[in-house]
């Protein structure tokens, strides 16, 4: 797929996100695109089965967008190639009691992959520096010492939990994780016309929820603290990726193939050899097999 350069799609400088395209289909057809992916979620199926052997990285797939942006699709689509033991989703909602009585990372860290495998977040510890801040009084639940009333909640604690979140991220990179941040950029007015289908077709009525119209009259709100948070915590070890999310299987595209691209850079992520005693011996544990007897 050539007709994609992944690196155009990474943040680098400080990120706009009103600059930042919402749309792309490469002019090629909804057939082609499917095509396309394909194509890379068989490689990267094939690439998680070296993983798994190989056993030393972990991969962390973190998917922020607005309501509609197509995170749940996009998890069915790209991942459908891999082997179910391999990857494991985890979709981070309201915080229990149980999780409130720890610190915010606490049940992100219980969720990680475990080395050979893959982990996706659908939504993410970002919630607790998207959703908390256009939402502040949301904080008070965490009964955090100091923090007594929304009034304490100033710049300096948003600055304090970005430091947070880079200390959470360079600890898991430097232990093997590899991580990938997409931020799936939806267009407000494409978001209207998803909500629009959600009450028009039956089958879709459980995905719509009241709270969505409400959230959605907070757009300029979210997405200023889209670009504190991503403009605080894109690193080279744990960059952001914007990606074009009005079209859906564009969007599916370009993330399978950032995904495929970098992860072929790992050079020393390479299927196992047999140990030199097994490999020597394997014609006659062969022939072992192929003697036996049915009982």
């Amino acid at each position: 797929m050539d007709y994609i350069n992944t690196e155009q799609y990474r943040v680098k400088g400080k990120l706009k996100i009103a600059d930042v395209a919402t749309l792309e289909d490469f002019g090629r057809s909804d057939k082609k695109l499917k095509k396309d992916l394909k194509k890379i979620r068989r490689d990267l199926g094939e690439f998680q089965d070296t993983l798994y052997a190989h056993n030393k990285y972990s991969v962390l797939i973190c998917l922020q967008g607005m309501d509609t942006a197509g995170k749940d699709s996009l998890i069915r689509e790209v991942f459908k190639d891999f082997n179910v033991r391999g990857v494991q989703v985890h979709s981070f909602k309201v915080p229990t009691e149980l999780e409130l009585d720890h610190n915010y990372l606490w049940r992100h860290y219980l969720a990680l992959p475990a080395k050979g495998k893959f982990g996706v977040f659908n939504r993410t510890h970002y919630e607790n520096v998207l959703v908390t801040r256009v939402h502040p009084e949301y904080i008070l639940s965490e009964r955090i010492p100091g923090i007594h009333e929304v009034e304490d909640i100033d710049e300096k604690f948003w600055e304090k939990r970005f430091e947070q979140i880079n200390n959470f991220e360079r600890h898991l990179h430097e232990n093997g994780t590899i991580i990938f941040k997409f931020f799936l950029n939806l267009s407000k007015e494409e978001q209207r016309q998803r909500l629009l289908r959600r009450l028009s077709i039956r089958e879709k009525h459980w995905k719509f929820s009241p709270g969505d119209l409400k959230e959605r009259k907070l757009w300029n709100k979210y997405r200023y603290c889209y670009e504190e948070a991503i403009n605080n915590t894109t690193k080279e070890h744990a960059p952001w990726y914007t990606i074009p999310a009005d079209n859906k299987k564009a969007a599916r595209v370009i993330v399978a193939k950032i995904l495929l691209e970098r992860l072929k850079k790992y050079k020393d992520i390479k299927e196992q050899v047999l140990e030199d005693e097994i490999m020597a011996n394997l014609d006659a544990y062969e022939n072992q097999l192929r003697s036996e007897k049915e009982d």
